[in-house]
């Protein structure tokens, strides 16, 4: 057990020293997009299915309250906190267009979306990205693998070179704390 242990975190550190030599600049163009869109008084909207969707909220909730530093509260919405929007959309309109419903509700020009999934392919954020570009609102995407659809969607998509959901998913979770910390400080 011990080994498999040890081994669990090998690989994750092999995964934070590949995804910081291929990804250090996405993230930055990423954190001075955010940073703008804030800046500009627009917000940032975050999507994204199971352990995605945790992240979005996760990433929501550090950019509303604070990662570090104590600093006044900015505008961040999660689309995947409510039941009965998603539900109903899904019922609705179909699984597919439950976050491009919200988008086309709550986006305007000069937002900043982010959507995550782990292999840039999930139908429901490949549409709610697209619908944001033509709203003029600038997208941003969290993948892994090879990119996915994002690679030709988003204005940036942070790849985490990996094919382990596991070790996408722990890099998109660091990738979001950075982020926030370059909000944090743009902020002081």
């Amino acid at each position: 057990m011990q080994s498999k242990i040890k081994n669990e975190f090998e690989e994750h550190f092999k995964a934070c020293k590949k995804t910081i030599e291929i990804c250090n600049s996405d993230i930055e163009s990423a954190s001075n997009i955010c940073i703008t869109s804030l800046k500009n008084g627009k917000k940032i909207l975050l999507f994204g299915n199971g352990g995605s969707a945790a992240d979005a909220q996760h990433i929501a909730a550090e950019i509303i309250g604070r990662y570090k530093t104590e600093r006044k509260g900015l505008p961040a919405i999660a689309l995947t906190t409510d039941s009965s929007i998603l539900t109903s959309l899904g019922n609705d309109f179909g699984y597919s267009e439950i976050f491009k419903r919200q988008v086309e509700a709550l986006a305007l020009p000069g937002d900043t979306l982010i959507g995550i999934s782990t292999g840039g392919s999930s139908m429901n954020v490949i549409n709610a990205l697209d619908v944001a570009k033509d709203m003029q609102c600038t997208t941003i995407g969290l993948s892994g693998k090879d990119g996915g659809e994002f690679n030709t969607i988003c204005d940036v998509n942070i790849v985490v070179q990996s094919q382990d959901t596991a070790r996408i998913q722990e890099m998109h979770i660091l990738i979001g704390h950075t982020i926030c910390h370059l909000i944090d400080e743009a902020y002081i």
